[in-house]
């Protein structure tokens, strides 16, 4: 029997949905083996390219970019609704500026000159990087200046996000917002959770041609609501559990999705049967607008199934987890300028892609992780530079289970509830 009313008050539990930690560390690790494949897969740009490119490693990515970064919003989301179980929004505002802001702001002119030194240095620069760091104050943003972001994207746009929003999360936190996520309750039964991508599949099918992605804020509209919706999407279906559950019963569905939505977009690619290939008038073509769907609908299908699947079966602790949920922040700030700077002697060799490709993965990650455990993890002050809590303040759980006693759900007197579980032609994917 399906449940027809929502929690209005949550009791604090010590159970942990440990599923979102291990996704969240799962999905920065594949933006570490994206980003250590950028410099040698074939007909995409990136900062520094090897001379030979792979075709099977464009393959990878490609898969990969599609649902990377939403799942890392969807579960930001997440975060987000925990984040404001014991904090008011000014509170919780204030927090996302010492967690986002100021790491950013590190990272622009700290973590982040570095990738675009060794950039300049094959385009033909020849002085020091000390002669050279003071160019990124008066040369303007990047690519025609020296002031960037580049992968740090993702932090600027969350930080906004969690502002704009915060209001609307406030309220949602309320009795009158909790009973008005009660009517979202319909959504969870039999496979109606599917209709919450059609905001996103709606945004990428008729807005990203326009506007391809840029990750530049400024002349990236499309993409900027298109992440948000993924983010709003992953505070929802936290904030009802019914619709975790959903995610978690129709998980091989999401899959059988994800899998043929993929084999469809790969038949299209490798016979050159895309509209930009095939059809005089692409851009204004309906067939091109499926197209774009289908890509659209991968990629929500793709990160249903990640959750449904790691709720099924990632969600146990284990004594590591605590350590990776500290460190994965940091290497994510860290992780592409060791990749960058790696890459930039290794197209140097005569080694072979596989053997290149390697080796910037595993230094990478030692490198990466040495810096964290030896540098950042023991500093006060570095914690703070790169968003992690103080040392010695408890561990938040962002993936807490606050909403159920003895694993169901409550209903609305308070009470657990028997019975119930809680682009540019040919439409080339943009790159960040």
């Amino acid at each position: 029997m399906q449940p027809t009313n929502l929690p209005l008050a949550t009791t604090p539990s010590t159970n942990r949905q440990a599923y979102l930690d291990w996704l969240r560390i799962l999905a920065i690790l594949g933006v570490l083996f994206f980003h250590s494949a950028m410099a040698f897969v074939a007909d995409w740009g990136w900062h520094i390219k090897n001379k030979q490119t792979s075709n099977l490693l464009l393959e990878f990515n490609f898969w990969l970019h599609n649902f990377r970064m939403p799942l890392l919003f969807f579960i930001s989301g997440t975060v987000s609704y925990f984040m404001l179980q014991r904090r008011s929004g000014g509170g919780f505002i204030g927090l996302r500026f010492r967690r986002l802001f100021i790491p950013l702001l590190f990272g622009m002119l700290v973590i982040v000159p570095p990738q675009v030194y060794m950039e300049r240095l094959t385009q033909g620069y020849t002085g020091n990087f000390w002669s050279w760091y003071p160019s990124i104050f008066h040369t303007g943003a990047y690519p025609k200046g020296n002031l960037s972001w580049h992968h740090l994207w993702f932090i600027l746009y969350l930080l906004l996000y969690d502002i704009v929003c915060a209001p609307a999360f406030v309220w949602l936190m309320s009795e009158r917002g909790r009973r008005w996520l009660s009517r979202l309750n319909g959504l969870a039964l039999g496979q109606r959770i599917y209709l919450l991508i059609l905001p996103g599949l709606l945004v990428r099918t008729f807005m990203t041609m326009r506007w391809p992605e840029t990750n530049d804020l400024i002349h990236d509209p499309a993409y900027l609501l298109y992440w948000l919706l993924f983010l709003l999407t992953g505070f929802l279906c936290i904030a009802n559990p019914l619709l975790m559950d959903s995610l978690e019963r129709n998980r091989r569905t999401s899959l059988a999705m994800a899998f043929l939505a993929l084999l469809a977009i790969n038949y299209l690619r490798w016979n050159h049967l895309e509209p930009g290939y095939v059809l005089v008038h692409w851009q204004t073509d309906p067939r091109t607008y499926l197209y774009l769907a289908l890509n659209a609908l991968n990629a929500w299908a793709w990160v249903m199934a990640a959750i449904g699947y790691g709720k099924r079966y990632l969600n146990r602790r284990h004594r590591v987890l605590d350590y990776l949920n500290q460190a994965v922040y940091p290497f994510y700030i860290l992780h592409q300028t060791v990749i960058v700077v790696l890459v930039y002697y290794v197209v140097q060799t005569t080694d072979g892609i596989g053997m290149k490709y390697l080796f910037v993965l595993g230094v990478t990650f030692a490198v990466t992780v040495g810096i964290y455990h030896l540098f950042i993890r023991p500093f006060g002050m570095m914690r703070l530079l790169f968003g992690m809590k103080p040392r010695g303040e408890r561990a938040m759980a962002p993936a807490a289970d606050r909403e159920s006693v003895g694993g169901r759900p409550l209903t609305g007197d308070g009470q657990a509830s028997e019975g119930q579980t809680a682009e540019t032609a040919p439409l080339a994917i943009q790159i960040p």
